[in-house]
């Protein structure tokens, strides 16, 4: 399976509007909870509950070092002030998303291990040992940290699904590499639990792998689709709303191949604007939630307004 999903045209009305907002999702058996707060947005996607949890949110100083290291401070400035974002700083935003399918809860990611994801599932009525099924779409600290609360796993009673290349690639590290190290302390004791997608693979009916490498060996992004209607969780594929999607080809630092990443970039980001599939993107601003267009030769990322609304 490529990136590249082939047009609807069927289902071009449905999936230019997915979005319901739900005041009060049924997110465990019998179960109605608020989702709709400032660290918990809930949304129907046909027959799915979407939920995205703040898990937490810092500031960085010097974002063109991360987003445009090689790119001239006057084209920086320039990109920056034509979207009224400022060149000293950028917010960050990490935001798993728990979907609801009517028959497993599924989480995707798991934050920074703070007890951020822990709070915004209050706010869902869910608690960790609910989740049926944990996914990671890549294993940087920032979506591995949750996996284990004071050393003991915090999805006790989740299966865990992942890329075969990311986990084969920082399981293998030496100690002393910070993200290996944290694969060995708080992935491999659960590694017994865990199944290896390939692209196309399903994590389970309306959610497929699609294969994003780039970021990191295995990064993968996911397909939802529900009723007709469609989503696509894109994980870092994109780290920041204007600079990544205006200039897909300016390497973000954490990128590990920036070939591979900036198209990954071009060909996701292409199919969600030609198709007008919506998006939920790891660091994008609260609740994380847009479309995409084409803008020049990159992107604009369009945060969801009212779609959101009850």
């Amino acid at each position: 399976m490529t990136i590249k999903l082939t047009r609807r045209a069927a289902l071009a009305t449905a999936a230019a509007l997915p979005f319901a907002s739900v005041a009060a999702p049924v997110l465990a058996a019998g179960e109605q909870a608020k989702a709709n707060s400032t660290i918990a947005k809930s949304f129907k996607l046909g027959d799915f509950t979407v939920t995205t949890l703040l898990d937490g949110s810092v500031p960085r100083d010097d974002p063109k070092a991360l987003f445009a290291a090689d790119v001239a401070e006057d084209e920086f400035a320039a990109v920056s002030a034509e979207n009224f974002v400022p060149t000293d700083i950028a917010q960050f935003f990490f935001t798993p998303t728990l979907v609801h399918t009517g028959a497993e809860l599924v989480l995707f990611d798991t934050g920074l291990g703070q007890g951020g994801i822990q709070a915004a599932l209050v706010d869902v009525g869910v608690t960790p040992d609910q989740i049926d099924v944990v996914v990671i779409t890549h294993m940087h600290p920032d979506h591995i940290g949750g996996m284990t609360t004071n050393d003991a796993p915090t999805f006790a009673n989740a299966r865990f699904v992942t890329a075969a290349p990311e986990y084969n690639f920082w399981s293998a590290m030496d100690a002393g590499n910070r993200v290996g190290d944290m694969v060995a302390a708080k992935v491999t004791p659960q590694a017994e639990k865990m199944t290896f997608l390939e692209d196309g693979g399903a994590v389970t009916s309306g959610i497929t792998a699609m294969a994003a490498h780039g970021h990191t060996p295995g990064h993968t992004v996911f397909h939802l689709e529900s009723n007709g209607q469609r989503l696509v969780l894109t994980a870092d594929l994109a780290n920041h709303y204007v600079w990544s999607f205006a200039h897909p080809e300016w390497p973000f630092s954490f990128d590990m191949d920036a070939a591979a990443a900036t198209a990954s970039r071009r060909n996701v980001l292409g199919m969600l604007a030609a198709d007008k599939v919506p998006m939920i993107g790891y660091h994008m601003p609260f609740p994380a939630a847009g479309y995409v267009e084409t803008r020049g030769d990159g992107f604009r990322f369009v945060p969801v307004s009212y779609q959101m609304m009850g």
